[in-house]
């Protein structure tokens, strides 16, 4: 047995012991400790997993490149704004690895059993694996801050575009990981589920991107521009929080989550 499916088995059984010795299920507060500890656990499991250790070496080390050779470059601007843009870009392809074995892998050992037939219901289960994998994306971007500081040490950065730009990749990456978590919930492959959520988040930024900017009608520009994802994340890069980019982005997350509840349900009377 793999040291990931092992991984998973601890994670999903404790959390299922946890909800049978929790407080009564029928009440707000037992709801939020089931969902609570789903979350503790979905974090554990990351931190025991290698494939998240490379996915966030290789983040930041890309990450770090970019900020040396194209922020932190003499007469430059004192701004964030560009890397924040290379960061987005890599999270397309980055939080899907975290993501894949949300649910799949549940399905895949047959821990998924021990879930359903705890007292919890689809949608803490979908919460809580969100929450947890928020967390680690979370302590992953808390790491990027080391160039906040270094960008403070040669320059002033305005601290409330900086304050707005993270706020933006709070939001992204927190409707990049509701894709995840969706695409996870539609297959016991966890390969299978990162290619589909990086289609899906490719087809919602570089794709419409494309679109709203070679598109041969007025009409699909407008519509391309509206549901591009980066389009909206621009906003919070240039320390502007626009309520419509704010709605867009929680909206995708509800939505999404939504989807993968409701994949669960499915799943759960077949």
């Amino acid at each position: 047995m793999s040291s990931e499916t092992q991984a998973g088995i601890k994670t999903v059984g404790g959390a299922a012991a946890a909800m049978r010795s929790g407080p009564d299920t029928s009440t707000g507060g037992g709801s939020l400790t089931m969902v609570w500890a789903l979350a503790q656990r979905e974090l554990a499991a990351l931190f025991y997993l290698p494939i998240a250790y490379v996915v966030g070496a290789i983040f930041l080390g890309v990450t770090g490149w970019f900020f040396m050779n194209e922020t932190l470059v003499p007469g430059q601007e004192a701004s964030l704004r560009a890397l924040m843009e290379r960061m987005a870009g890599l999270l397309v392809f980055a939080l899907p690895l975290l993501t894949m074995r949300s649910l799949a892998d549940d399905y895949a050992n047959g821990t998924i059993e021990t879930l359903m037939t705890a007292p919890v219901t689809d949608a803490a289960v979908v919460v809580g694996k969100f929450l947890g994998a928020m967390l680690f994306y979370l302590v992953l971007l808390a790491a990027t801050l080391l160039h906040v500081v270094l960008m403070a040490s040669h320059a002033a950065p305005v601290g409330t575009v900086v304050l707005v730009g993270y706020l933006g990749m709070i939001l992204l990456g927190g409707l990049f990981i509701a894709v995840g978590i969706f695409a996870s919930s539609c297959t016991r492959h966890q390969l299978l589920a990162a290619i589909l959520a990086i289609i899906i988040l490719a087809i919602f930024t570089f794709l419409v991107d494309a679109g709203a900017e070679y598109a041969g009608y007025a009409w699909l520009r407008n519509v391309c521009a509206y549901v591009n994802i980066f389009w909206h994340f621009a906003d919070f890069t240039k320390g502007i929080i626009d309520s419509r980019s704010v709605i867009f982005l929680g909206s995708g997350i509800i939505f999404f989550l939504f989807l993968a509840t409701k994949v669960m349900e499915s799943r759960r009377w077949r």
